[in-house]
């Protein structure tokens, strides 16, 4: 139905480090969750350790399920399948288990900071900073900590509460460092560029072939548009030391800026037969290129034989494997995206990240038939997986697979743990298949459940208005939610046409061809539902010749509505 969309989570690929808490086995332990069976719990314990050593991240899943079962007060369980979902590109999940292991050990900062690095990953500031700040105060010592809580209030905009730390610990480790790197970083951020070269320029007086600051200083001639400069300095860097990672990837951000994409391919072909860099390197290389739509424009061919080249020399390696993939989805290849996909999963059958890249391309392209089946194979292999189980969910919900679709997102929902967005997502999803299914009562029921929490979502305020309207139900009640939408976004296309229907649901049929006519100028999209409701409004204002003419144009691009087949005739009679 075209009204009702949702909002798949599409999780980042991250890697975390950390160490397990140690299990005493042997004895029954009275602890938080009562009494349990240590002995086998530790069985188990031990075996999801070895097949996560293993490299078998789907046996270990099953593994700590079973410790969970056997103790739910088990941090230690809880944040190895923390660490599991996260390395494979499971994000969310491990977002999940990693606040469980937290609220079970207030105290651990393998726990806290698992929890912030992942909203960091995320990009939500306030949240990482939250969780750094609790380690600090369990940790006052811990320096590392302090820093990375100076960058995320740095990023964050807080530049003065970043400077306050970093100055702290320029006292007690000297300026010329590390930490004075990051004093400059800070003054950048705040656009106080003139300190921050005075400062660069400091520490060269005194070490004038330093990499780092003279990478710094080409960094802020670029940032102040004197390319030339910026250009002296990196040749200069590129004669101390042209193997220097950090070298290279500011050079090739200075000709990707500079739009001198052949320089940037020549210095990545000559990087990818060099076997001296890490894999890492090479994916932080890529990742440069394919973040440029106008690079990929020019140059797709160019950085897919790079690409293919670097395959050849880490022929096993599930990451660099994903460049490929990306660049043709970023190309609007989807089909050989699709193609590289299904070859990954093949020979990388615990390779997450691409499974899930490839259920969001059969569900972009509205393949529900493979969606079906992929979405079954890796709902049960990666069986801890939230977004694995509300595609597969979905794909059950267009084949008409009802029992399936609810059944996955039950399982979905007890993933989404105290999750709002997860949670309103399943919710929302659950309530579509009841009204697919005809119980309206009950479909009407979830989404006021939905909007109790959550008053202004927004796709669930436009879904159950459409639903509304669609039953000529509460249409006043649909008018006000629909309403608040528009006026939140007043460009989304999905949302005006809602807004429409439910004008000409009410009988106010001038002002609901009015904002359909808007739309169609503004958006040139063709949109067979648009021309549909198009027809009908311009039916009851009796203008039949127009109804007939949009019902024509929404067959052609949708057969499947040959009701409207019918309404052409008795419109022309």
């Amino acid at each position: 139905m075209g009204r009702v969309f949702y909002s798949i989570l599409i999780i980042a690929l991250i890697g975390l480090n950390g160490c397990s808490a140690r299990v005493h086995p042997g004895y029954s332990v009275k602890g938080n969750s009562g009494s349990y069976d240590s002995a086998t719990y530790s069985y188990f314990y031990g075996e999801a350790l070895k097949q996560k050593l293993l490299g078998n991240a789907g046996d270990a899943l099953k593994y700590l399920e079973q410790c969970i079962k056997i103790n739910p007060a088990s941090d230690a369980a809880n944040y190895q399948i923390a660490q599991i979902s996260v390395q494979h590109g499971d994000l969310e999940n491990g977002k999940i288990f990693a606040q469980r292991a937290y609220e079970l050990d207030r105290k651990n900062l393998w726990y806290m900071t698992m929890v912030g690095d992942i909203y960091l990953q995320e990009k939500n500031l306030d949240s990482a900073v939250i969780y750094y700040e609790k380690a600090i105060n369990e940790y006052p010592e811990n320096d590392q900590l302090k820093m990375t809580a100076g960058n995320i209030f740095s990023e964050k905009g807080d530049f003065a509460k970043a400077a306050e730390i970093y100055s702290l610990l320029e006292k007690k480790y000297g300026s010329g460092g590390n930490v004075t790197v990051l004093v400059v970083r800070n003054l950048l951020n705040a656009k106080k560029t003139e300190e921050a070269e005075a400062s660069v320029l400091k520490v060269l007086k005194e070490n004038p072939d330093n990499i780092l600051f003279n990478g710094i200083l080409a960094e802020i001639y670029k940032g102040k548009g004197d390319r030339t400069r910026a250009a002296e300095i990196y040749e200069k860097l590129m004669d101390i030391d042209s193997t220097n990672i950090q070298t290279i990837a500011s050079l090739i951000d200075f000709f990707i800026e500079g739009k001198e994409y052949d320089d940037c391919l020549k210095m990545i072909n000559d990087i990818v037969i060099d076997d001296q860099f890490s894999r890492d390197d090479y994916v932080s290389i890529f990742s440069k290129v394919l973040d440029n739509n106008d690079f990929i424009k020019q140059k797709g061919t160019q950085i897919d034989v790079s690409i293919r080249v670097l395959e050849n020399s880490h022929t096993n390696d599930p990451v660099v494997v994903m460049l490929r993939p990306e660049l043709y989805q970023k190309e609007g290849m989807a089909s050989l995206a699709i193609n590289r996909l299904e070859e990954i999963i093949v020979k990388f059958p615990d390779n997450y990240m691409a499974w899930e890249r490839l259920m969001l391309l059969y569900s972009d392209i509205r393949d529900f038939d493979k969606l079906l089946i992929i979405g079954k194979e890796c709902s049960t292999k990666f069986n801890m997986s939230y977004v694995a189980k509300v595609l597969y969910a979905s794909a059950a919900m267009e084949k008409k697979d009802y029992a399936t679709a609810l059944d996955e997102l039950s399982k979905a929902k007890i993933l989404a743990g105290s999750q709002d967005e997860m949670l309103a997502q399943v919710l929302s999803m659950e309530a579509d298949v009841y009204y697919r299914k005809k119980e309206y009562a009950r479909s009407f029921e979830t989404y006021r459940e939905i909007l109790k929490k959550n008053p202004e979502d927004l796709i669930v305020l436009n879904n159950y208005a459409y639903f509304l309207a669609e039953q000529n139900q509460d249409l006043k009640e649909a008018e006000r939610m629909i309403r608040i939408v528009v006026d939140k976004d007043k460009a989304n296309g999905t949302y005006l046409d809602t807004y429409a229907w439910v004008l000409y649901k009410r009988g106010k049929y001038k002002d609901a061809s009015k904002v359909m006519e808007d739309l169609m100028a503004k958006d040139k999209n063709e949109d067979s539902e648009w021309f549909e409701h198009y027809g009908y409004m311009m039916k009851a204002l009796n203008k039949c010749s127009v109804a007939v003419d949009y019902w024509k144009r929404a067959l052609q691009l949708d057969s499947s509505k040959d009701y409207l087949n019918s309404e052409i005739e008795n419109c022309t009679r």
